[in-house]
């Protein structure tokens, strides 16, 4: 019997063979020792589980086999929540999480209890953390219903007040005759012809992932209707790709002659977020 050290190093080695990232054998480890509420560092040296060492095998068999983290697991973390994943939505990204910082502090300076949308929800992961942390009224959409049925599960587990809509994008917001404060958007905006990860295309949703020709789609879908339901001092955030985010500025200035757009960059230094803040 191997402890729990010997079997995360064991699982290192293999990781290096098959060029996976080694991280990933102790953070998984981790997570399935978390659901028993245990901790790794209180049994390091303990011989493992039977029943875990069984679970943490069969699923770093599909890591190794090049399947993201959190289909494996079945969740994943995002801004401290805990969201549910499966084949029909995206994993959230941790660039995502740095959207909806930027999204608080703004609305921090800006807004008081604003009415909030966000569209092409996928997981639901946005809505589920702008409600918990300004505990304001949230919107959500997505056309997918299995996307929609995890979103409402995932507001279920983390005590979430969201009211979730099927449909394109802005289209059932518009029909409800919503009027939102802040409009947010992650939309597919993955080019047809860019090359991408082969654990992202095998694996996740393609609905969820491409953006056209372009990679500006839905964007081009949200600024053409926006003004039906933003509000005039309203506010939009948009998370992009590296390389349209001049293109998306475009666009915005287009719709919202008038507004301040801002384009802002990740902690990578890559331009990952558009804002455009209108009646200033």
């Amino acid at each position: 019997m191997m402890t729990y050290k010997q079997i995360i190093n064991k699982s290192i080695k293999a990781c290096d063979s098959a060029g996976v990232y080694s991280g990933f054998a102790r953070f998984l480890m981790v997570e399935l020792l978390r659901e028993k509420d245990m901790e790794l560092y209180d049994v390091l040296d303990e011989v493992c589980d039977p029943d875990i060492a069984k679970d943490y095998e069969a699923k770093m068999a599909r890591i190794l086999n090049d399947e993201p983290m959190g289909y494996v697991l079945g969740y994943s973390w995002f801004y401290n929540y805990k969201i549910m994943v499966n084949e029909n939505v995206l994993i959230p990204r941790e660039e995502t999480e740095e959207l909806v910082g930027e999204i608080l502090m703004a609305i921090d300076e800006r807004y008081y209890n604003p009415v909030i949308i966000d569209v092409a929800t996928g997981s639901g992961a946005i809505a589920i953390a702008l409600a918990s942390e300004v505990l304001s009224t949230v919107y959500a959409t997505d056309i997918s219903k299995e996307a929609l049925e995890v979103a409402q599960e995932n507001a279920h587990i983390n005590n979430a007040r969201v009211t979730f809509y099927e449909g394109d994008m802005l289209e059932p917001a518009i029909e409800q005759g919503l009027e939102v404060d802040v409009l947010v958007c992650n939309p597919p905006y993955i080019k047809n012809t860019e090359h991408i990860q082969h654990s992202v295309l095998t694996h996740e949703p393609h609905v969820a992932l491409f953006g056209g020709e372009d990679g500006l789609y839905f964007y081009r879908k949200v600024f053409e209707n926006a003004h039906k339901m933003i509000k005039p001092n309203g506010m939009m955030a948009f998370e992009i790709g590296f390389d349209i985010g001049e293109a998306v500025c475009n666009l915005a200035k287009e719709s919202f002659p008038n507004a301040q757009v801002e384009l802002k960059q990740d902690l990578n230094g890559l331009d990952r977020m558009v804002f455009v803040f209108l009646g200033v």
